[in-house]
């Protein structure tokens, strides 16, 4: 531990004593004996720690530890309507409902002390205002430039950022109505005055095509091109594995294994193969890209992976971890070619356990690029043409079909979660623009390699557990109390009770889930379960994974595309080539903890940019629909109108007040509306058929009607789309 951390800590062990009370500058310094030249020392530590919402400063300038001063820090979470939520740093403690008055200038994300105005009691939140903000989120914003006569603005694309950012009219760089800019903040909001901005670069006109996209990314700060520094490096790598490279290696080059992936997949980071031993037990082997032998710690090109921290899948393109040369090329696992890898290999018996396993770099060469398509055709609808041209490997697709489901049977067992969320598919045109939106189906050929990947990274995460060595797991807390509660009075309000409510176990959840399936209001319980839960992320302290009810969990299986597998790959590596000296592992209980939330950090940007150019190209393509009919099925009910889903995975709104045959009133206990004067009912699950009216590219929002509710209906042009009954979405 360096001195300025011992100091730290002395300082806050002396602060938490019972008897301390709040002191000034002046006054700490004379009880800690602090010599007058190192008084500098001491306001340095003090005003660190203060950032990191450890202590508090009154506004009498007296010193104390914010949690025993009501303070609780975390970030907010803002909602377009002005209002948020505290997330705090602690897991234990719920999140804090702030108002928009209780905002004192906070943005989306930033990080900020709490105090709390009001407990939360009778299932309600405990309520707070923001007394400090420690770190600010947002420093540039993406947004459409506009201007009036003597200033201009920018309105953000983000809602969440609350305000208009003012542009001063000699900062507005030659930017023109209606193009989208970047504007960086140079004055953040206080009160009520706005924040102050300039802008720094102009995307281009709005509407034109590519800008949508180039939007995001900015406000993601995704970025396709690399350095000079890391294409330099890249342009060094041999692009073939050589002799040399292979010493100390096993030799796995005459075993039989092959990928398994998507149509679209360039780079693919895992192959599979599989055994039936005598004694009637499976021997399965995962083997991974062995990318660490590419990218060394340190380097250009492991500092820029560590920066983005994952490959992004935005809808028209993919801005990898790793250049191409590396993530589609020497890394790729490609057939026909040798290449390093990672092996894991797992000797599991009929009861899906493992009973022994080994992890060892190897040097493999797959057979086939195989893909889910055909593997599912071969496997479910017995296409023939397809089993000739792969006769084989047919026996051990058939193999790996019946480990999968021993694996997957073992693991809902002992009470595993598995939501059945649709996923889409949006297929563009050369330009970008969306020509079909299509429901993407997992089939068992997914399920195969989904379930061998799982046991692979449990398998993996326990061994090194127990070796005490520095790691990055993935966990998943257990659920907040409160949020739990709420879901299930929810849950029970429609007729799924939730057993074991305290210390909860996802045995539980699993079995609503099991109990909700195919029934109309599976998407709603399934969306508001999620919701309920912590979200997984990368930590140096293994604490389960909840959600898959493991003990131990990490992700060695992608390191192409997720910097937490690369830097396990090199942890591993030094543990079976001797270990690590005590400097080493100290230094590694330093960097680790900060690796581990930066990952999580970029983790969630890339989810959340891949979900909104989803949604974009989803209203982008609906736009091109408006005034037709559609079949569909009501996903959710509010006080404000419900939400309908299409066959396709498209969602959109039907207002309150565009149903105009009755006054509907809102049941909040059964999710209903009801007509006063009819007594017309409409819930969760229920088919309608609805007139697409909006679909409003900037707001992303997708507006419906119901058919019967629009007068004159016979004269709209209307196509009919019919939807599935069994799954909503």
């Amino acid at each position: 531990m360096d001195i300025l951390q011992e100091r730290k800590d002395k300082i806050i062990a002396f602060m938490k004593e019972a008897a301390y009370k709040p002191l000034k500058f002046s006054e700490l310094a004379v009880v800690l004996d602090v010599p007058r030249e190192d008084r500098g020392k001491l306001a340095e530590i003090l005003e660190s720690l203060e950032r990191e919402g450890v202590i508090y400063r009154t506004k009498k300038d007296r010193y104390g530890i914010a949690e025993r001063m009501n303070l609780i820090v975390g970030h907010i979470q803002r909602h377009e309507r002005g209002y948020g939520f505290l997330v705090p740093d602690d897991p234990n403690v719920p999140d804090i409902f702030v108002p928009a008055d209780g905002m004192a200038g906070a943005m989306h994300n930033d990080r900020v002390l709490v105090r709390i105005t009001s407990r939360g009691t009778d299932g309600r939140r405990a309520e707070g205002e923001v007394v400090k903000i420690l770190e600010r989120a947002v420093t540039r914003v993406v947004g459409t430039f506009e201007s009036s006569r003597y200033f201009g603005f920018v309105v953000p694309d983000d809602r969440k950022i609350h305000g208009d950012i003012f542009i001063p009219k000699d900062e507005t760089n030659g930017a023109r109505p209606g193009q989208k800019v970047v504007a960086e903040i140079v004055k953040w909001p206080d009160g009520r005055r706005n924040a102050e901005g300039k802008i720094v670069e102009i995307i281009g006109n709005s509407g034109e095509p590519g800008v949508d996209i180039l939007s995001i990314m900015k406000a993601y700060d995704l970025t396709e091109t690399f350095p000079d520094d890391v294409m330099a490096q890249a342009e060094k790598i041999p692009d073939t594995v050589t002799e040399d490279m292979v010493k100390g290696r096993r030799d796995l080059r005459d075993l039989r294994l092959f990928t398994i992936d998507g149509e679209d997949a360039k780079d693919f980071d895992d192959a599979v193969s599989i055994e039936v031993l005598p004694d009637g037990n499976y021997r399965l082997g995962v083997h991974i890209a062995d990318v660490s032998y590419y990218v060394r710690e340190g380097t250009p090109l492991d500092r820029e992976a560590l920066k983005r921290g994952t490959s992004v899948y935005l809808a028209d393109r993919v801005i990898p971890m790793l250049p191409a040369k590396l993530s589609n090329g020497i890394c790729s696992l490609n057939p026909g070619v040798d290449r390093l890898a990672f092996t894991v290999m797992m000797d599991i018996d009929h009861s899906g356990k493992v009973i022994r396993h080994e992890i060892f770099e190897s040097v493999i060469r797959s057979v086939e690029r195989m893909t889910y398509t055909d593997v599912y055709k071969i496997l479910e609808e017995g296409d023939r043409e397809l089993a000739e041209r792969y006769s084989h490997l047919v026996g051990d697709f058939r193999t790996m079909k019946e480990l999968a489901l021993i694996l997957r049977a073992r693991r809902m067992a002992r009470g595993a979660m598995d939501f059945n969320f649709d996923e889409a598919k949006v297929i563009l045109d050369e330009n970008g623009k969306p020509i079909d939106v299509k429901r993407y189906e997992i089939t068992i050929a997914n399920r195969i390699i989904e379930e061998f990947m799982l046991v692979c990274n449990e398998t993996v995460a326990e061994h090194f557990f127990w070796t005490g060595m520095p790691f990055v797991y993935r966990i998943h807390e257990e659920p907040d109390s409160e949020k739990i509660a709420a879901f299930a009075e929810f849950a029970k309000n429609l007729g799924y009770p939730l057993k074991g409510l305290h210390n909860i176990h996802p045995g539980a959840l699993q079995d609503v889930l099991e109990r909700v399936k195919g029934k109309r209001e599976e998407l709603i319980v399934s969306t508001v379960m999620l919701r309920s839960l912590a979200k997984a992320r990368y930590s140096h302290q293994n604490v389960g994974h909840f959600g898959l009810a493991a003990r131990y969990y990490c992700h060695f299986t992608s390191p192409i595309r997720r910097y937490p597998d690369l830097i396990i790959h090199r942890l591993i590596k030094e543990q079976l080539k001797g270990g690590f000296s005590e400097e080493r592992e100290e230094k590694l209980s330093e960097v680790i903890p900060e690796i581990a939330r930066k990952c999580s950090e970029r983790e969630r940007a890339a989810d959340e940019a891949e979900r909104e150019t989803e949604d974009l190209k989803k209203v982008e393509y609906m736009k091109q629909r408006v005034g037709e009919v559609f079949d569909g099925i009501i996903s959710n009910v509010t006080s404000f109108g419900m939400f309908v889903g299409l066959e396709n995975t498209v969602e959109g709104l039907v207002r309150i007040s565009d149903m105009n045959d009755d006054y509907y009133i809102y049941d909040d206990k059964r999710y209903m509306l009801i007509g006063e004067r009819t007594g017309k009912i409409y819930r969760i699950g229920d088919p309608v058929r609805v007139l697409l009216v909006k679909a409003d590219v900037e707001s992303r929002q997708i507006d419906f009607v119901i058919e019967e509710h629009v007068k004159g209906g016979s004269n709209v042009r209307r196509k009919r789309v019919s939807a599935r009954h069994k799954h909503p979405l």
